[in-house]
């Protein structure tokens, strides 16, 4: 079978799902006007969904090996098609939440089960260059995914940011159809199923991933409903690992950690995730909050980052064939850090384009870090364990870009509200700056014809909201600077990687050297 159709069957449902996971977010306050919910009801809709994702990523491997790949394939591209229609019709926020559990359980598949296709149809020279097309698709999403749901909001509806999925589902499904192809151990195997295992992952990783999400918007510990979550979560984690530990035929298979360059990648994936979606979501909610843009604006801002990582990736995957994997992904690290670090530099005065830049310099080092990362991690895995192995790595990557998200979240709010007073001990009218200020504002609000009795409290009032914004545009400040360290600390732990040594052809393992 042609290997370049192969690739784009399965990544043209891929690039759908990743789309839908951020396609959605500047809908939401359609979606929330047209079934009459709350803010933070609305909020479920994607909620539901990322956590139905978390929970089916870890189980794809099992799943693939239960009912056989290609047939699993085929169901979660056809129920994914079905649910988006649903969620399109749907005429209540129950209904929208149910259907979006549904459609992130179909989704959340894909994306391992393609990677795994994509190792496994090109030959192992060619590693790099299955990934970077991978990449590019995952890259590429979150940045279309704003853009292409405001448009068709605007223009449109909300609910055809869901019915668009249905032509490229049936486009999929015809392509898997024709394309798709089991090897011999991609088969439907008989096992007894792990019902334990399927129990103990669903409630642990759904009840992290909606900690995660809720978890600043709840106060973290200080809610009884996260703190009650977490308690959950971790439990719920820890019978888990300790029942696939015993089981015949475990959801998840930890053995395969015994590979140390497997699980030094997969650390070392986590770190770098965690720093990369904790910038990756910041800079658009800073452009928004502070600088006035749109969302269609941050996100053109974010657009030029996701071109030039599709620049930068194919680049990758021939640059890992000619020099060490692991100097390509750490120099990778490194252009990231220094773009978050120009993040930090930013002020309320900041132009478009030197906002663009850092993004177009983060999207050069993202393609450098996913390509290396991914092939050095997946370069001693067995065929018959890739399933598993991308499985695990997917869901790890996910947490990776959840928890940075909620730790990025947090620091802002943490260091605004250390700004707001430090900036506040000032407003007195002892202080000399402040009492200038006082004096021009006033003026300005007098040459408007503001009336005398309504000086003193518009002078007040616009200094306050001016006081919030800088001392939120210092929290982000601090917010990248920091993302920029544990970027660069990440980078540096690429270098105790071991790198492999893969026998020409062969699919399987045999003795890592390190270099």
């Amino acid at each position: 079978m042609n290997k370049w159709l192969v690739a784009v069957t399965v990544m043209l449902p891929t690039l759908v799902v990743i789309i839908d996971t951020s396609v959605v977010n500047v809908s939401l306050g359609h979606i929330r006007g047209s079934l009459s919910a709350g803010i933070d009801e609305s909020t479920w809709a994607i909620t539901s969904y990322l956590a139905a994702n978390a929970i089916v990523i870890p189980m794809t491997g099992w799943l693939s090996r239960f009912f056989g790949r290609k047939r699993f394939l085929l169901v979660s591209i056809v129920l994914f098609t079905v649910s988006s229609f649903l969620c399109g019709a749907s005429w209540n926020l129950r209904a929208l939440i149910f259907f979006r559990i549904i459609q992130g359980l179909a989704g959340g598949s894909l994306q391992p089960m393609s990677q795994a296709i994509l190792l496994e149809t090109f030959p192992r020279h060619q590693h790099g260059t299955a990934m970077a097309i991978f990449g590019i698709g995952i890259m590429i999403g979150p940045v279309v995914g704003p853009l292409l749901g405001g448009w068709i909001t605007d223009n449109w509806s909300w609910h055809w940011v869901f019915f668009i999925n249905i032509p490229i589902g049936i486009v999929a499904i015809l392509m898997t159809m024709a394309f798709i192809v089991d090897p011999d151990y991609a088969g439907a195997r008989k096992m007894k199923v792990d019902y334990m295992g399927l129990a103990f992952l669903a409630v642990g990783i759904g009840c992290l991933q909606i900690v995660l999400d809720q978890g600043q918007r709840e106060d973290w510990l200080a809610s009884q409903f996260i703190l009650w979550l977490s308690v959950i979560a971790v439990a719920g984690l820890v019978f888990f690992v300790v029942n696939e530990h015993y089981a015949e035929h475990p959801v998840v298979d930890f053995h395969i950690f015994k590979n140390l360059t497997f699980a030094s990648g997969n650390i070392i994936g986590f770190a770098l995730f965690f720093t990369l979606f904790g910038s990756l979501i910041m800079l658009p909610i800073c452009l928004q909050t502070l600088m006035g843009y749109t969302a269609f604006l941050a996100g053109w801002v974010l657009g030029p980052g996701g071109l030039m990582a599709m620049i930068s990736m194919p680049i990758a995957g021939r640059l890992i064939i000619r020099v060490n994997p692991k100097a390509v992904l750490f120099v990778g690290a490194m252009i990231t850090a220094y773009s978050m670090l120009i993040m930090s530099w930013f002020n309320l005065s900041t132009d478009f384009y030197t906002v663009a830049l850092p993004r177009v310099v983060m999207g050069f080092g993202m393609g450098l870090v996913f390509v290396p990362l991914t092939t050095l991690t997946m370069s001693w895995i067995h065929k018959e364990e890739m399933g598993n192995a991308t499985s695990v790595f997917n869901l790890l990557r996910m947490l990776g870009g959840s928890f940075g998200v909620a730790f990025a979240s947090t620091l802002v709010s943490r260091r605004a509200q250390f700004h707001h007073g430090r900036l506040a001990e000032g407003m007195s009218i002892l202080d000399r700056n402040f009492h200038e200020a006082l004096s021009q504002v006033s003026g300005i609000l007098k040459n408007q014809g503001f009336a005398p009795s309504q000086l003193d409290a518009g002078t007040l009032g616009l200094l306050y909201k001016k006081l919030v914004k800088e001392s939120t545009m210092m929290a982000f400040n601090d917010t990248f600077f920091v993302l920029a360290v544990l970027m660069a600390i990440s980078g540096l732990m690429v270098l105790f990687m071991k790198r492999s040594q893969v026998t020409a052809g062969s699919g399987r393992t045999g003795p890592a050297v390190a270099e």
